[in-house]
């Protein structure tokens, strides 16, 4: 069991078999970088991309929706195998609800990170929210758990973290780094 989560966070954690995240400020930390040619170029954690891929290694589905079109991420998705996004996606709540008719999810299946207000119909509707460190203010009251760590900064990294180990996932993991 996991000694820093209570049960009831663990019962939300076990069924999960989607993980839906926002991109700016979850997966980065939310600053757009944009040269004099007006190309674009966001920061991705090399943490939080590990373990997205040990997490969809464990049968874990990972699909990202963000508002903004960008081409950095369209290549860091590629790079780390998730093969769902949602670009421009400026209604989340009906992109969410058209994936679970799709693969035959349930909403308690389903764990969703946003950081902003825009996040919040989504929120509110699935089995697990997250959110991290420097979400807005006010969608922490929205969310079932808080990340330690920023976005951008290793906040995905902890939340894929809690998935596996609460879905006794880790000692596969741990063996294959013989932990």
């Amino acid at each position: 069991m996991l000694n820093y989560l209570n049960e009831t966070l663990q019962e939300r954690l076990k069924p999960i078999r989607l993980l839906l995240l926002d991109v700016d400020g979850v997966l980065t930390d939310g600053a757009i970088i944009i040269d004099d040619r007006g190309v674009e170029a966001k920061n991705f954690n090399v943490k939080d991309g590990h373990w997205l891929r040990l997490l969809m290694g464990g049968g874990i589905e990972v699909i990202l929706a963000t508002g903004r079109v960008s081409k950095a991420l369209e290549y860091r998705a590629r790079e780390l195998g998730i093969e769902e996004i949602h670009q421009g996606a400026r209604d989340k709540v009906k992109i969410y609800e058209e994936i679970i008719a799709r693969k035959g999810l349930l909403p308690h299946q389903v764990a969703f990170v946003g950081d902003d207000v825009v996040d919040i119909p989504l929120l509110k509707r699935v089995g697990f929210a997250a959110t991290v460190a420097d979400a807005c203010e006010v969608v922490k009251s929205y969310v079932h758990y808080i990340a330690n760590a920023d976005g951008g900064k290793g906040a995905v990294r902890e939340i894929c973290e809690l998935l596996i180990r609460a879905q006794d996932k880790w000692p596969a993991i741990a063996a294959r780094y013989e932990l």
